[in-house]
């Protein structure tokens, strides 16, 4: 079976029910390859929000939605909650951003290393500061539940989402997105404060 998910155009607003995301995942399972292309259309645009939220290049981005549905490929007959696809894909781009990430950093030390100016290693000591407050930032939303993962990561998206967007994709009123990001930031600050990186981020 043939499987492309390179044509189809991003849609950053999912539609699909539980039992819907399950029928199709489980026919994608067999072979049947509409159901694999249906699951591409509804999520490409998720994938790819997430990757404007770690501020990843447009090559780094499509290296990670290339990964992620690889992944996606390679479990379709072991997901064991398929009507919840979309936040197993969401998890799973957002682990393969802070690899992506980790392997810029280790890149950014490498060529870094030869630089004895001192503007020069101000700079990189600015760049490596930020590098080590975003992979704190996002190791410690990892640690949060699925559903203030995937909010977070929308409301940082760059450039921003609307509301409308959001509501979409989380299926939840507008109104009530404020609350839950409120709520959501304070138990990713306890997250943060319980892995003492809470003062690498709020540091001047």
């Amino acid at each position: 079976m043939h499987r492309s998910h390179h044509t189809i155009p991003p849609d950053p607003s999912p539609r699909l029910t539980g039992q819907a995301a399950s029928r199709l995942v489980t026919a994608a399972a067999a072979g049947d390859s509409r159901s694999w292309d249906a699951l591409v259309c509804e999520f490409t645009g998720l994938i790819a929000a997430i990757a404007r939220a770690h501020r990843l290049s447009e090559t780094d981005a499509a290296d990670v939605a290339q990964a992620t549905w690889l992944k996606l490929l390679e479990h379709l007959t072991s997901i064991q909650q398929p009507s919840r696809v979309g936040a197993w894909l969401a998890t799973t781009a957002r682990r393969e951003c802070l690899r992506t990430l980790r392997v810029n950093r280790r890149h950014v030390l490498l060529e870094d290393g030869a630089v004895t100016s001192e503007p020069a290693t101000a700079a990189a000591d600015s760049r490596l500061l930020r590098h080590e407050r975003d992979t704190a930032l996002w190791e410690g939303v990892r640690c949060l539940r699925p559903r203030d993962q995937a909010l977070l990561s929308l409301l940082m998206a760059e450039p921003s989402l609307p509301y409308q967007e959001i509501s979409a994709v989380l299926r939840i009123r507008i109104g009530s997105i404020g609350p839950t990001r409120q709520r959501a930031l304070e138990r990713l600050r306890r997250e943060l404060d319980g892995q003492g990186t809470l003062n690498l981020l709020t540091a001047a």
